[in-house]
């Protein structure tokens, strides 16, 4: 007569069963996720095409990297970089508004589409993703001082906009004017820094 197991330690076996098999696929997912040494190889030779201002064949080498391998997020994130340094605004939005909707746990992206945004005089829509990119990882100081340079300008249209509507509290608000000029000279906050691509 053969040995049947109870239904409860069938139910424990198919639950094995599909662990094992969820964790195979883990570990395949982590092996198909690292690139390839020519891969890695050719991210290095574009961030050094990048550093040294070569940007059309940088871009012309992501642009190689991402035909041959379209899922690696730092080719896609290297793109937008480039795309930014380039003054082709529109592309790198669409860049980095594509890296946060596939890869919504990376802080980057949207710390570079705030840079953006800012850049245009978006500031709402930058501060909202510097929200996300903290929300995503609290720890990075970065966004944090993107977001203050974000909210300064903010606090200095909202001076500005006080200042035109009612001018007889001019003095308090010429002095809080002052103390955002002082920290921000610039009519708009300066550039918030962008994200570099991580190795």
């Amino acid at each position: 007569m053969p040995h049947t197991a109870s239904p409860r330690a069938a139910q424990a076996l198919r639950t094995l069963r599909r662990t094992l098999v969820l964790l195979a696929f883990a570990g395949a997912t982590a092996l198909v996720a690292q690139p390839p040494q020519a891969h890695a190889d050719g991210l290095s030779e574009a961030r050094q095409l990048v550093a040294e201002g070569q940007l059309p064949q940088a871009l012309a080498k992501v642009d190689a990297l991402i035909a041959a391998n379209p899922q690696d997020p730092q080719y896609a994130f290297l793109r937008g970089v480039i795309l930014s340094a380039q003054h082709k605004t529109e592309e790198a939005i669409q860049v980095f508004t594509r890296l946060t909707e596939q890869y919504p746990e990376l802080p980057e992206p949207y710390n570079n589409l705030a840079v953006l945004y800012a850049r245009q005089g978006h500031d709402e829509k930058a501060r909202a993703a510097l929200d996300m990119a903290i929300r995503t990882n609290p720890d990075y100081a970065t966004a944090y001082e993107n977001l203050g340079d974000v909210e300064a300008a903010l606090a200095r249209k909202a001076y500005q906009k006080s200042l035109q509507l009612d001018a007889s509290r001019k003095d308090a608000i010429e002095s809080k004017l002052a103390l955002i000029d002082k920290l921000l000279p610039t009519p708009k906050p300066a550039p918030p820094q962008a994200a570099t691509p991580r190795p």
